[in-house]
C-alpha cells in the first residue's frame, strides 16, 4: 500500500480485485480534480462500469448518468454515452505524459466537453500526449486494474464498488 501523503487528493477506488489508490494532481489540472473529488463525495461512481476496456490500451469509466451497474436504469448499450448533471469542463492540457498507471479525462472530440468519465492508461500512450488532460496516477494497485475485464463493453462488465476521497475514509 502507498503512503498517502495528501488525502484530500487521494481518490481510494474499490474493485472486485481490491482498492486502487489514486494520487490526483490538482496543481497541473485543478478543475479535473476537483470534479472527481465532488462526484465521489456524492457517491455518483459508486456501481459504475467500465464500458470501454481495451487490452493493452486503457479502461475507461466514469459514466454516472447511463454507467450504474447497480441502478434500473443501467443499459450497457447507453454506458459510455453521457456525463454527470455538472457542465463539461475545459481542456487543461500539460505536458505530462500518458504513462502506464495516468488517469486521463475522457471526452468527445471537442476538447472541452470531458465531464465524469476518465480512462487509466495499461501502458504508455504518449500519442495521447497534449490531446487528453491527464488529472492524477494510479500509486498502489495497478494489478487490480490491469484485472478489469476487457471489452467494448464487456458481455459482464467489472465496475467500481465505491470511489471516496481518502478524506473522507
Amino acid at each position: 500500500m502507498a503512503e498517502i501523503k495528501d488525502p484530500e487528493n487521494t481518490i481510494l477506488m474499490e474493485l472486485k480485485d481490491g482498492t486502487v489508490i489514486i494520487e490526483l494532481l490538482p496543481d497541473v489540472a485543478p478543475k479535473h480534480a476537483e470534479r472527481m473529488k465532488e462526484l465521489a463525495r456524492a457517491g455518483k461512481y459508486d456501481g459504475v462500469v467500465f464500458h470501454r476496456v481495451i487490452d493493452g490500451f486503457m479502461a475507461q469509466s466514469g459514466d454516472v448518468e447511463h454507467g450504474n451497474a447497480d441502478s434500473d436504469s443501467f443499459n450497457i448499450r447507453r454506458a459510455g454515452t453521457g456525463g454527470s448533471d455538472l457542465p463539461d469542463l475545459p481542456a487543461e492540457f500539460s505536458k505530462l505524459p500518458h504513462d502506464r498507471g495516468t488517469l486521463g479525462a475522457a471526452r468527445s472530440q471537442n476538447p472541452n466537453s470531458a465531464n465524469s468519465q476518465f480512462f487509466i492508461n495499461f501502458k504508455d500512450n504518449h500519442f495521447l500526449n497534449g490531446q487528453y488532460t491527464v488529472y492524477g496516477r494510479v500509486i498502489s494497485g495497478m494489478e487490480h486494474v490491469d484485472a478489469i475485464t476487457r471489452g467494448e463493453p464487456a458481455p459482464n462488465p467489472d465496475k467500481m464498488i465505491s470511489v471516496k476521497v481518502a478524506a473522507d475514509a
